[in-house]
């Protein structure tokens, strides 16, 4: 069973200005190219996790229809998931690309916190990236990324639609490694 995290730097679409010069310097057809690898590989049980990315759309057969023909893209996630699914009261859209695997199935579906005039969650932990001393971080400090790459562990109890404990174990490790 292969369980990824490619990094999203170069693919997620919240960074959609910065695709010019990411597509002249090669990083993101780096990324694409990485990403692939996960989704062409030789297993049988593979989990991709990513959030909203080029992966799927329309932008990647503009820019790289090379790729898109020697990997099968654009290729849809299988599944978005979301922290109010599992009990945290905050949205943040995660891309699931799953093979032979089944859906996660929420366990604990909660209402949003309220939510400020442009549409984020107040209080949300996701909302700016705070340091050890709770002080926010600016966007380029390096480790404002690596903080909000996060997915909430605290409630997070996944369950599986078939109720395979040997899967049900692995989306529970996965979680203790974010």
């Amino acid at each position: 069973m292969i369980i990824a995290f490619p990094p999203c730097t170069h693919l997620a679409v919240s960074g959609g200005r910065h695709f010019e010069k990411k597509r002249a310097d090669g990083r993101q057809r780096d990324g694409i190219e990485f990403f692939c690898q996960f989704l062409i590989a030789d297993c049988d049980k593979i989990s991709i996790e990513n959030p909203v990315n080029i992966i799927g759309g329309n932008y990647i057969k503009k820019w790289f229809p090379d790729l898109c023909e020697k990997y099968g893209l654009p290729k849809k996630c299988t599944q978005i998931i979301e922290p109010w699914m599992f009990g945290d009261p905050y949205a943040k859209k995660t891309c699931l690309w799953l093979k032979n695997l089944p859906k996660l199935v929420p366990t604990d579906i909660v209402k949003l916190g309220e939510k400020d005039k442009n549409g984020f969650v107040l209080d949300s932990p996701l909302r700016f990236a705070r340091d050890e001393n709770g002080k926010i971080l600016a966007w380029n400090d390096p480790r404002t990324g690596q903080i909000r790459s996060k997915t909430y562990q605290e409630n997070l109890m996944w369950k599986t639609a078939n109720g395979n404990p040997l899967i049900d174990r692995a989306y529970e490790l996965v979680g203790a490694l974010r």
